[in-house]
């Protein structure tokens, strides 16, 4: 994320020195990312009914701005106010588990879903309220619920687009491609060639927006349904301890063609303070011709800079060693509730109003990066563009964060792994030793018995 100003920080350290004193969550709404936070705080809980004020707290860049809209209809039925509490990304974690670890978490959480995150990021089963009994959850889709799902029982809600917004591919801009007498690669050796000949034709190849701290990660556990396809099982073994990161080929291969991508130039001269922020303004000039976004983004690129329609762009998977998997991510951004919260039938009663058939639809339609939602009773809205994209490449199997134990928590960390690799302090084979060292360390937190052989 780029760098957060002193202002918000003091803000951030208030509000945790106020929880720690009051007893209580409050902090000063921040405005989430292209929106402002829902409205003003409210009034303090009081107990039920008219004056609660339910506080939620989320990374940038995981709240909607229908979603704040929404919470606006929730106060003016329910008289329940809704404080969103935007965090920036590279900070979050680290303050949810702050606020967790000292019993002063939000009424409702944000927190990426998938078994593993549940269980050593957040610790659903003392940390939050189980949800299985819920009537959403029958028209969740089975795949997603079972991301927030843990021994049995339900503890989020993912409300996210797990296709459009979750498979992140690369988008590329049809009209350079064509003018240059380029065509989609489909291997590595093509898609080098490619960037080469755009940079000498004066075009930056790939926009790719490394201050964030967390885009450039997804270049390699993306690409895991090509690990597994040529390395049948892979998944399963890395789960149970029998081998690592480091001893696989093919990831030693993947992270080395990244660095040579670096190394090359190929992602411009500014890559390492470039902001995710600017992806639609770098597309739309035609300053690059690609970069790494979810299949939503030409939707998203078309709303800021009408001129440029979202036709423009087309999609081929990362083709890191010769990758032409698409990348199946059923985890996203879910909501959890606070199992110390004093109004969790409060927070039940809006999540539930967030999921309500016409509510998810009012989401879907108002969102430009969605396209579908993982729920029943949903209708999508599929462009030409997404649907040869999904019709041409195939999705096997879930990528390596969902997949493999102990790989999404360390996210952050991974990037600045890779920010080192690309400035010449590790090399691709420390990298994964890196992560190999912090996926042994919390599995002897989480007592993993594969750890223990």
């Amino acid at each position: 994320m780029k760098r957060v100003s002193f202002v918000l920080s003091f803000l951030m350290i208030l509000s945790l020195l106020l929880s720690a004193c009051a007893g209580a969550a409050p902090g000063a709404p921040a405005a989430s990312s292209g929106a402002a936070a829902a409205t003003e705080s409210g009034a303090a809980a009081t107990g039920s009914g008219e004056g609660i004020t339910l506080t939620y707290m989320a990374s940038q860049g995981w709240i909607q701005d229908a979603e704040l809209e929404l919470a606006k209809k929730f106060e003016e039925q329910t008289g329940i106010h809704v404080d969103y509490q935007i965090i920036p990304a590279d900070q979050y974690f680290s303050v949810l588990k702050t606020k967790l670890n000292s019993g002063e978490a939000t009424d409702i959480f944000g927190g990426q879903s998938g078994k593993t995150d549940l269980k050593v990021q957040y610790d659903v089963e003392k940390n939050a309220v189980d949800l299985t009994g819920e009537e959403w959850t029958q028209r969740h889709d089975p795949i997603s619920l079972d991301q927030v799902s843990l021994n049995g029982k339900v503890y989020g809600a993912e409300i996210w687009d797990t296709i459009a917004s979750n498979y992140f591919v690369v988008n590329y801009n049809k009209k350079i491609f064509e003018e240059q007498g380029l065509s989609v690669p489909k291997t590595y050796a093509e898609f080098k060639d490619i960037c080469l000949k755009l940079k000498d034709a004066g075009i930056n190849p790939i926009y790719e927006p490394m201050s964030d701290g967390w885009h450039h990660v997804l270049w390699f556990p993306m690409v895991g349904p090509r690990y597994e396809e040529l390395n049948p099982g892979l998944a399963d073994k890395l789960n149970a301890n029998e081998t690592t990161f480091a001893e696989t080929a093919v990831m030693v291969d993947a992270m080395t063609q990244l660095k040579e991508l670096y190394d090359l130039g190929c992602f411009g001269e500014n890559a390492l303070s470039d902001a995710v922020a600017d992806t639609d303004a770098k597309l739309a000039s035609g300053e690059y011709a690609m970069s790494v976004t979810p299949l939503a983004q030409p939707a998203s690129t078309e709303a800021a800079f009408p001129d440029v329609p979202a036709s423009t762009f087309g999609f081929f998977p990362m083709p890191l060693v010769d990758n032409q998997l698409a990348p199946a991510h059923p985890a996203g951004p879910s909501k959890f509730i606070y199992s110390g919260s004093p109004h969790i039938a409060e927070a039940k009663q809006y999540l539930a109003f967030l999921m309500e058939p016409e509510n998810l639809q009012y989401l879907l339609d108002n969102t430009p990066a969605f396209v579908g939602l993982n729920f029943s009773g949903v209708t999508a809205k599929w462009t030409p563009e997404q649907q040869a994209f999904l019709d041409t490449y195939p999705a096997k199997t879930i990528v390596y964060q969902d997949a493999v134990n102990y790989l999404n928590p360390q996210w952050i960390d991974m990037g600045k792994d890779m920010v080192a690799m690309f400035t010449g302090s590790m090399t691709p084979e420390d990298v994964l030793k890196s992560i190999d060292q912090r996926r042994a360390d919390m599995a002897a937190t989480a007592n993993d018995p594969a750890w223990k052989k």
